[in-house]
Parts: C-alpha cells; structure tokens; sequence
C-alpha cells in the first residue's frame, strides 16, 4: 500500500472550532479553479508562465482540495510533478493556511539535510494555496504499523522517533524566525493550537468526570493537572511542533521519514510532542498498543538526537518529570475532547486502516497514566486515574487494547 502525498489526514472533531467532516466532493471547476490559481501563483513566483496539466485528485478533506499536477511547460528546471493543497474558502480556518504557510517557509529555509518535510515552491495568501515538492507514492508510518511484519514496523517506529528528534533538534532556536514569518502573513490569535483548549480541559474535565461518572477529582490531582499548563509558556526546550504527528501523517520515505500535515505547525514546548513516544499518539483515536520496550526504545532514539541541543535531557530528574507533565496534559486533554465532541465518532482518525474502538484507547491511557504517576510518586494523581478507569469499564466494558496488527502476527 502507498498514500498520496500531501493529502489531507482523516478529519478528527473540529479544527480551530470548524467541524470536520467528509473530503470535498471535487467538479471539473473546481479542480480547474485550483489548477489555474496555482500556476498564476507559480508565475508570479518565478516570473514566468509555467503550465500544469493532468491534476489527480489525492483527496483532501471539508477544508482543501489537494492535487497532484504534472509540469506540463517551464523554462526552470522544476520537479516533473508538483502537489497543490489549496484551502477551501468556506470552510477552512484561516489559522490553518497560515499555520501550514509558515511551516514549509522555516524547513524551506533550512539545508536539506535538515528538511523535515516537502520543500515549498510557492504559496499565496490571497486565494490560501501552497504549491509543494511531490515525495511519490511512499507508505506511511501507519500502513507499516497494520502490515504483517514486526521488524519493519520497529525499524520504522525508531526511524520516526530519531526523525522527530533531528526535527526538533534543527529547529531548537527558530522561534523569532518562526514569528517573523507569522508576522509576514497575519499571525493566529494562539500561536499554539494547545494554548485554546488545554487550559478549558483542565477546567472542565472535574465536573464531567463527576457529573458523567460519579468521580471526583481530588485537589492534588487538580494541582498536578494544572501545573501542567505551564509547559504552554515556559521557554526551555522549545522547537517545531508538526502538532499532529500521527502515523498517517509520517512518509517513511528513501529520504527518511517526511512529516505532513502542519496545519497546526507552532514552535512550543516540544514535550507535548515527546510525549507521543510514550502514551502513545495522543492527538491520534487510531492508536493501537506499543509491544513491551518499544516506547523506552522510541524514547532513547529521540533522545539522542535532541541532546546535542538540549543536553540536560541526558538527566532523568530533568526530563522524566516534563514527560509525565506532558503525558498528564494530553490524557485530560483528550479525555475532555472525548466527552463533549457531539458525535464520538467524529474522533475516529487512521483513514482506511482498521482502530480500535476509541474507548479502549481512552481506557488503556488512563491506565497508563496511573502507572506512571504511581513511579513518578504523583500518588494523588495514581488514585485518580485508577477510579477512572474503573469506571470507564463499568460504562464501557473491558477489553484490552490491541498492539498495531504488525506485532500480533
């Protein structure tokens, strides 16, 4: 199997508080439109009338139309095929485009042994289209981790996890160049996408615990769910955040691993992202159970990477404690999204691979949660995680969750 690249990831919930829904159903105007705006933006890039020809629908979502073009006439030496992801007017956050806009700006800018992702050959604000280097038919992350073969599956979780940290480790003091490009193109009001509903999470997550399930939230639970927040504004260990690093969202390419998907790119605290590693996926409802190992595995190679920047994550005291923090913060936080999406189906993400059911993803984190509050003596929070678990089996049942399909063969 191989994914179409640049395509949209499933649509999960609401985006910048749009709901997400079905991919654009493409007509020959549309299409048309879209391969028009991209060559008058090529033209007004590089000066020149530059034709496309034959565009391949590779299914975007309800926010964009996204397209594979071919070269049809240049006086440049441009890539035989290109990809185009236009945003769709009515539907789509303008947050996104400007997001994604300046997220393939920064990597463009870099060398490229330190591109992370497909180059950016042009974009324009006025019609929010991005026009971006074609990596091929590549398979995903997820699609190596629903094969049927356990080592690749781990060799290309270890490849994504030293990719995260070279992405990390490259873009480790980018943030003024990060906001100038942001200043360039009108900035989001929350530059990071975490900043809007973290903190409501966190607020509002105690009550429906007890209203929907007669579990109360101690206050040392509380204090340790809201110290938390403070990994949205400190300024250690901040870098490129992909934001949503699911494995549909990662080409394991012959290049190494292509990160897609940046339509909440921000430069943060980059434990929120570490902390995919460990719980794991935690953006993601299509996440399946790591084998035994694989997650300290995963952690170690992204940790050397990172620590030519950031050496102090060489010491467990420094980073575990952040870790958890994170790990902590993402489980409330999907916790809450989990109780107030209208339609739970909504969260369900991975595109035509199989998932497992989304509570047993809910259960299996919380149950995470309360083994490592109990190692990290976060006794308080151990006690509050194991009640909930409990109850979300009395509401939900008990079922395990699965390992990916690569490691049950």
């Amino acid at each position: 199997m191989s994914v179409e690249i640049a395509a949209d990831p499933p649509d999960t919930g609401t985006v910048d508080g749009v709901e997400a829904h079905a991919p654009v159903e493409l007509g020959e105007a549309e299409v048309a439109a879209t391969v028009l705006a991209a060559e008058s933006v090529l033209g007004k890039r590089f000066g020149v009338r530059i034709r496309l020809a034959d565009p391949e629908d590779l299914g975007g979502s309800s926010r964009s139309i996204v397209l594979r073009v071919k070269v049809a006439s240049s006086p440049f030496s441009l890539p035989r095929t290109l990809v185009v992801k236009r945003y769709v007017q009515r539907t789509a956050p303008r947050d996104s485009w400007v997001r994604e806009a300046v997220s393939y700006q920064l990597f463009t800018a870099l060398a490229a042994e330190e591109r992370m992702c497909p180059e950016l050959f042009a974009h324009d604000s006025d019609t929010n289209l991005l026009v971006i280097e074609d990596l091929g038919r590549a398979p995903t992350l997820a699609e190596k981790l629903h094969g049927d073969d356990a080592r690749v599956a781990e060799g290309a979780l270890l490849s994504w996890a030293r990719s995260l940290g070279k992405l990390h480790a490259s873009t480790a003091g980018r943030e003024a160049d990060f906001d100038a490009l942001l200043r360039r193109l009108k900035p989001p009001k929350d530059k990071d996408p975490l900043a809007v509903d973290g903190p409501v999470a966190v607020a509002e997550l105690p009550a429906l615990l007890l209203d929907g399930f007669g579990v109360a939230t101690p206050a040392a639970a509380l204090d340790d769910a809201r110290a938390t927040l403070g990994l949205l504004d400190t300024g250690r260990h901040r870098a490129f955040s992909p934001s949503d690093s699911c494995p549909d969202n990662n080409l394991i390419t012959n290049r190494g691993v292509r990160f897609l998907d940046f339509e909440g790119g921000c430069v943060r605290n980059m434990m929120f992202d570490a902390a995919y590693l460990t719980v794991p996926f935690p953006s993601c409802w299509c996440a399946y159970a790591l084998p035994r190992g694989m997650a300290a595995a995963m952690l170690a190679a992204w940790r050397a990477e990172v620590r030519v920047m950031w050496p102090d994550l060489d010491d467990d005291e420094v980073l575990l404690p952040r870790l958890f923090d994170a790990q902590l913060f993402w489980v409330w936080l999907s916790t809450w999204q989990f109780l107030t999406v209208p339609d739970v189906q909504q969260l369900g993400s991975g595109g035509s691979v199989p998932r497992p059911h989304q509570t047993d993803v809910l259960v299996a984190r919380w149950a995470d949660l309360a083994r490592a509050a109990d190692r990290m003596g976060k006794q308080a929070t151990a006690e509050h995680a194991v009640t909930v678990v409990a109850a979300l089996t009395r509401r939900y049942g008990q079922r395990a969750l699965p390992v990916y399909p690569a490691f049950d063969h």
